[in-house]
């Protein structure tokens, strides 16, 4: 009785096992909580059973009946199946709570309090308090309580805690800034654009809670398989209780088998596979900079067969840039351009403009500019007559060019790159050659997604000629040139005959192929609505992060079918001996011995999981 009394607060502490178990049995769906309140239930209303038989033998002076429900109370069994099923569950949460720890320090990176300037006076503020349009001030050591554009001074800022790059990026007018970002150095002003929900924080730890939430497709098979396995289980059970009563054994004997049944067999290893594999992997792929938006893309993503990557911004740099400077006299072709493209707004004279000024050269004073549109700009600089452009404008204004000049134009044409001719006097000073540049880790990440017996495809608007010297010099296995927004989302739907396909892009044109691809992966520089469009997002803008996340999926899909593996055997194994299959041996389970087992077999999952925890990335 008192042992009664003692279970009773912990049948009431667990009682949602019944309320949700019997529930659902009620609904003819039985799941795993049904197990759980089946097999307790029966051993607490067996053990009030045997306590009104033992004070029936007492009274009677029956002791021998008396004595043999004395020494066949259940009421440990009941108390005992639910604290260690309430254990494994306990250790889910805990590794969930494991897996946000990345997302909780995040949150503590946000600063409370942030200085604002008002009518040129600095006034601290309550970070919830912050409006889209505020001039914030940040000084050396501070986090960025807000995402916005620089407007004075300039600084470098670790953004490891948003993008894993641990090395301090450096900004200056015009540059973005993230919140959570910690100023390193100088300190600098910034008007704030995303503020509260709206910050790129706010949106990695509400994609990480969600990814946590939404259930993979294996996950979803676990939970049919549990549907069939739970009403079989209480069917073995029922028969176990039968056929020992047949066979003439006790009724405690043969109930004390079939509870046995119940409890070792209660899936809870089978529940806990999937959910807590997904969510160690996601956590950690956000500690990398890499955000899954949903469990179901990180499953999808390891049958991935063919990956098909933007050029602009996604390979490339996403911006022109100087790759040749030709000539026999340097100073003077880099003088003559930096005067001209100074008064250029062409966005070749821009990239050129950078290198001059990156070299030192100020530009000298020029007259008479003019520009011809789509073909150069002239002028005179020091009484002498300086010329920027295309061999058709040099040709025009009578510019001679060699059979060296048309040969060194023929090859930075087959790689990609466009050349701009530079004539002083009516003489060719030299040729500038510009293209939007390949990333240093592109060329690495192609080669490693080769390995993994990954196709690649290259898709981009430019033309074909150009997008063919990039393509080979970053190694993709095919390019389809000259395509519109449209036609992209058709040549991603056209590979996915041939398997899985996931699509990389980082342009607003690039959305509809996101949206289209099995699984869409953005470059976290890119657009807003590319992001929005996309399954997983990398905040780095580093094509190296594609490899790692597909590599990664791979290792959780084997993760978790281990776990699936290890749920079903040990289940196999364990019910026979429960119902006694090994009674004429003398050796027979306790419901007590079952619900230790159940719970280790859980806690054994768990432990795998977790094991990704310490996994390699690449």
């Amino acid at each position: 009785f008192t042992q009664l009394i003692l279970t009773l607060p912990i049948v009431y502490l667990n009682r949602k096992f019944y309320i949700v178990g019997f529930k659902a049995l009620w609904n003819r769906s039985p799941n795993m909580d049904s197990l759980v309140a089946v097999g307790s239930a029966a051993a607490l209303i067996y053990g009030v059973f045997a306590i009104y038989m033992i004070g029936y033998g007492l009274g009677h002076g029956d002791l021998e009946l008396a004595k043999t429900y004395g020494s066949n109370l259940y009421f440990e069994s009941a108390a005992m199946i639910l604290t260690l099923v309430s254990v494994g569950k306990f250790l889910e949460e805990r590794s969930k709570n494991k897996t946000g720890a990345a997302v909780e320090h995040l949150m503590k990176l946000a600063p409370d309090t942030a200085i604002v300037e008002k009518n040129g006076v600095q006034v601290e503020v309550k970070t919830s308090a912050l409006q889209v349009g505020d001039i914030i001030i940040v000084k050396p050591g501070q986090s960025l309580p807000a995402d916005g554009t620089i407007v004075e001074g300039s600084s470098s800022i670790d953004e490891s805690a948003l993008t894993g790059e641990s090395i301090p990026v450096e900004k200056t007018v015009g540059s973005r800034v993230m919140t959570a970002s910690i100023n390193k150095t100088g300190s600098f002003k910034f008007r704030a654009e995303k503020v509260g929900g709206e910050t790129a924080l706010a949106k990695i730890i509400d994609l990480v809670r969600d990814a946590g939430a939404t259930k993979a497709p294996i996950a979803k098979l676990a939970d049919k398989v549990s549907g069939i396995f739970v009403p079989v289980v209480m069917s073995i059970a029922a028969v176990t209780l039968i056929v020992w009563l047949i066979l003439g054994r006790s009724f405690d004997f043969a109930l004390s088998r079939g509870i046995s049944v119940l409890v070792i067999s209660c899936p809870c290893a089978l529940g806990l596979a999937t959910p807590v594999a997904v969510t160690v992997s996601v956590g950690r792929l956000a500690e990398r900079g890499i955000l899954v938006k949903s469990a179901e893309a990180l499953e999808i993503l390891h049958e991935t067969k063919t990956v098909a990557l933007d050029k602009t911004g996604t390979i490339t740099e996403g911006h022109p840039s100087v790759t040749d400077v030709i000539s026999e006299n340097e100073n003077e072709l880099l003088t003559v351009a930096a005067a001209l493209e100074a008064s250029s707004e062409h966005p070749l004279a821009e990239a050129i403009r950078a290198y001059t000024d990156e070299k030192g050269f100020v530009p000298a004073k020029i007259d008479d500019f003019s520009a011809v549109p789509g073909r150069g700009v002239k002028a005179v600089m020091n009484g002498k007559k300086v010329a920027a452009g295309n061999i058709a404008f040099m040709k025009e204004i009578g510019v001679v060019q060699n059979d060296e000049c048309a040969s060194t134009l023929d090859e930075l044409a087959k790689k990609g790159r466009t050349p701009m001719l530079f004539a002083v006097d009516g003489k060719l000073a030299g040729i500038i050659a510009v293209a939007d540049k390949i990333k240093p880790t592109s060329a690495d990440a192609i080669s490693k997604l080769h390995s993994m017996n990954v196709k690649t495809m290259m898709l981009t608007g430019d033309n074909r000629l150009t997008a063919e010297a990039i393509a080979k010099e970053a190694g993709v296995d095919d390019v389809t040139a000259e395509v519109l927004p449209q036609d992209k989302e058709r040549v991603v739907d056209g590979l996915r005959k041939n398997g899985i396909v996931t699509f990389v892009g980082d342009g607003i044109n690039d959305s509809p192929a996101l949206t289209r691809a099995d699984v869409g992966i953005a470059i976290g520089s890119g657009a807003d609505i590319a992001i929005d469009s996309a399954d997983i997002v990398l905040m780095k803008n580093d094509l190296g992060d594609v490899p790692t996340a597909i590599d990664f999926s791979r290792r959780t899909i084997r993760n978790i079918k281990q776990n699936l593996f290890w749920a079903f055997f040990y289940n196999t194994l364990g019910i026979p001996v429960a119902a006694g299959v090994l009674a004429p041996l003398g050796i027979t389970l306790s419901p007590m011995l079952g619900a230790a087992a159940m719970s280790l077999s859980s806690l054994f999952v768990v432990t795998n999981a977790l094991r990704l925890y310490k996994a390699k990335m690449l």
